[in-house]
Parts: C-alpha cells; sequence; structure tokens
C-alpha cells in the first residue's frame, strides 16, 4: 500500500488528471467533481477546493473511490 502524502488542493488536482481524471462540474460549494472512466465504468469524487493542506488519509480516500490501483498510485507519486 502506497505512502501518500499530504498535499494542497492543486496538487491533488494535478495529481487526478495525470492519471486521466476530468473535471465535471463545481456547484456552490467548495467541492469540485472529478471523474475517470474505467472499461466502460464512470467513477467520481468530490475534491475540496482551496485548501493549503489536505489530509493524506483524504487524498488516499480520493484516489480509492476513483479506483486508482497501487500501482498506479505508485506512478503518480514518483512522478
Amino acid at each position: 500500500m502506497p505512502k501518500v502524502p499530504s498535499m494542497s488542493s492543486k496538487e491533488l488536482v494535478k495529481l487526478l488528471e495525470k492519471g486521466g481524471a476530468k473535471f465535471v462540474r463545481q456547484g456552490s460549494t467548495d467541492h469540485a467533481i472529478y471523474s475517470r472512466s474505467i472499461g466502460g465504468k464512470r467513477y467520481s469524487a468530490p475534491v475540496q477546493m482551496g485548501k493549503k493542506t489536505l489530509d493524506p488519509v483524504y487524498c488516499k480516500r480520493i484516489l480509492r473511490q476513483m479506483k486508482f490501483t497501487d500501482e498506479e498510485i505508485e506512478r503518480l507519486l514518483s512522478t
């Protein structure tokens, strides 16, 4: 299981987009919805925007909700 560091909202969004996630929408709240398609299925997750630091547990939960594997997370964090 990869160790995910704490990061800002912008860093998490860059990581998600590098992994193939797309911005869907942002409502009137401080959350933006990102989506990722795998094998014809679509997985979405809300990302808190405007935070300077997000908890590592929160970051890992978002990655897992969008069905990133351990190998994909390792590859995204290393580049």
